[in-house]
């Protein structure tokens, strides 16, 4: 099937073209990103969500090359975005956090000065590294919902998150030793 015509039918809403292309490219697809990952499972995901975003976003499918390279492009892009997501998933605030929760009674007072001081680097952000933090770690909203909120780019969010985070890390970090010299 000549590519230009399955990209206008897929635009149109062919699921057969649709279908056609997951069926051709799927198992390559696969094998590209399991190479990346050495997770077969993980490579799976990455690949339907790929398929997915293209059946969601098919009325703006613009594909001026080949259709086998803006999958594997896509494919590639997917995968980055994963392990992004899997970067701030282990970040240091999630260590400082889990040892906050894990505290025992007894140990209140330390937990509250703890809380304490990370409130104070946290009020110590830019203003937008701030809302932005706020809005994703204690609001519990994503990127995509804190850009419309903000009137700013996604791709704004997550560098205003990296600068956050960043700060929280290199003064986290500080509290904790000052923290555990105090304590002992």
């Amino acid at each position: 099937m000549n590519e230009r015509k399955l990209v206008k039918k897929m635009r149109n809403g062919n699921a057969e073209a649709y279908r056609y292309l997951f069926l051709e490219y799927y198992e390559w697809l696969c094998n590209y990103i399991f190479k990346m990952c050495n997770n077969r499972h993980l490579a799976e995901d990455i690949v339907q969500d790929t398929f997915v975003n293209l059946w969601e976003k098919r009325a703006k499918l613009y594909i001026s090359g080949s259709v086998k390279n803006y999958l594997f492009k896509c494919c590639y892009h997917q995968f980055l975005q994963h392990l992004r997501v899997q970067k701030i998933d282990f970040d240091a605030l999630d260590k400082v956090k889990w040892e906050v929760i894990s505290d025992t009674a007894f140990e209140r007072e330390k937990v509250d000065v703890k809380i304490e001081n990370l409130n104070v680097v946290i009020s110590k952000l830019p203003p937008r590294c701030k809302e932005v933090f706020v809005q994703n770690k204690i609001e519990q909203k994503k990127y995509k919902e804190i850009a419309l909120d903000m009137g700013i780019s996604v791709k704004t969010v997550e560098n205003q998150m990296s600068k956050a985070l960043h700060f929280i890390r290199e003064h986290a970090t500080i509290v904790l030793l000052w923290m555990s010299s105090f304590f002992g």
